[in-house]
């Protein structure tokens, strides 16, 4: 039967080319732009390293709706430019459903334009900044409490306990302005003004002469709005120049990470968080982080792992309701029809003029073995 030979060999050609573009192991693509480098390295992959312990463990058992998923993670060097190059080509060349758990507030406001012109959603931006949630905008889906939302915490925690002396240094960018209007609606609400306020630069900023204005404030607590390195950084100016002052920091410094960058200075420092603790067992969302991270030969979770973990749920779902053939617009109706999905004692909801997902807020403080407490 010679005449079946040529479509024997058109057949299996055309066999091979499919495999070849679409992967079986593999047909969920996320992309995720993120400062892998730089000043927010140590959080950043401890955030994916959360989101990877929930995706792995989805695959594992067979994906979501038979197909599995990857994440495509690509370093943007915290730089917003970057961040909406190496995005565009995870969208036109990697053909990714979503962008997730970019972290940055200039850099989720960079790509904003971006899902705008390829109608692809950005699902878990790890960032709290208010721009993401008021005026809704309609590709972009947040899982936790905005930075105001953080900063008016931690403004009423240390007024209850009698600090009422407070400064705040921001980091002169979209992040550091959005932190301290939230810091603004606190000292408003607990009837404070700051004693010194000064911003100082995204970019090699040197703390010497700052960190010496706030010892000469007076000032029982500084509020410091920045990147994991400049933080350390300004808390370690303050502590050379003798001040005592309290330090708070928001969850955009939550991981271990950020404890290691500090050293010797850490002990005491308090960092707002946004997702339960990371270490209570009577949260079945921490139970199962604990006991995924547990069987990968993992000590614990920090919570910038929890940010990532809780963040790679509430993909899932979406991924789940989005069908078998999912598209970016099909994804994003799929988590717009979100109501109270409970994530394991947090239950999250969308709707088409709500994108912010949860609310929680908290403190910890940094105790003298370099562990979170609350």
């Amino acid at each position: 039967m010679p005449h079946l030979f040529p479509l024997l060999r058109t057949s299996l050609t055309t066999l091979i080319l499919s495999c070849a573009v679409v992967p079986a192991w593999s047909q969920l693509r996320i992309g995720q732009p993120s400062g892998f480098t730089g000043s927010v390295a140590a959080g950043v992959k401890e955030n994916t390293e959360g989101a990877q312990l929930y995706f792995d463990a989805v695959n594992a058992k067979g994906g979501v709706n038979g197909q599995k998923i990857e994440l495509i993670s690509v370093d943007d060097r915290f730089d917003p430019k970057v961040t909406v190059e190496v995005a565009r080509d995870l969208i036109v060349q990697k053909k990714v459903l979503a962008l997730f758990l970019n972290r940055g507030t200039p850099h989720a406001q960079a790509l904003m334009p971006l899902l705008a012109e390829y109608k692809v959603p950005l699902v878990a931006p790890s960032t709290g900044a208010m721009v993401l949630h008021a005026p809704v905008h309609p590709w972009v889906f947040n899982v936790r409490a905005t930075y105001q939302r953080e900063a008016i915490r931690a403004i009423e925690h240390l007024a209850a306990i009698g600090m009422t002396r407070l400064a705040v240094l921001e980091t002169d960018d979209s992040f550091g302005a959005d932190a301290a209007a939230g810091a603004a609606k606190g000292f408003a609400e607990a009837k404070l003004s700051p004693v010194f306020q000064a911003k100082f630069p995204r970019e090699n900023p040197v703390f010497t002469d700052l960190a010496g204005q706030v010892k000469a404030s007076g000032a029982q607590a500084v509020l410091i709005f920045g990147s994991a390195g400049n933080t350390a950084n300004a808390v370690k100016a303050l502590r050379t120049s003798g001040s005592r002052a309290q330090v708070v920091t928001l969850s955009n410094n939550a991981s271990d990470g950020f404890i290691k960058l500090l050293g010797e200075h850490g002990r005491g420092v308090i960092v707002t968080q946004v997702f339960p603790y990371e270490r209570s067992v009577a949260s079945p969302l921490i139970k199962e982080a604990m006991d995924l991270a547990k069987a990968r030969g993992l000590d614990t979770v920090s919570p910038a792992m929890m940010e990532g973990f809780a963040a790679a749920k509430v993909m899932v779902e979406g991924l789940r309701r989005a069908g078998g053939s999912p598209t970016p617009e099909k994804l994003r109706d799929a988590l717009e029809s979100i109501r109270n999905y409970d994530m394991g004692g947090l239950k999250v909801s969308y709707g088409p003029d709500n994108h912010t997902g949860l609310d929680f807020a908290d403190l910890s403080i940094v105790d003298a073995s370099g562990r979170f407490r609350r």
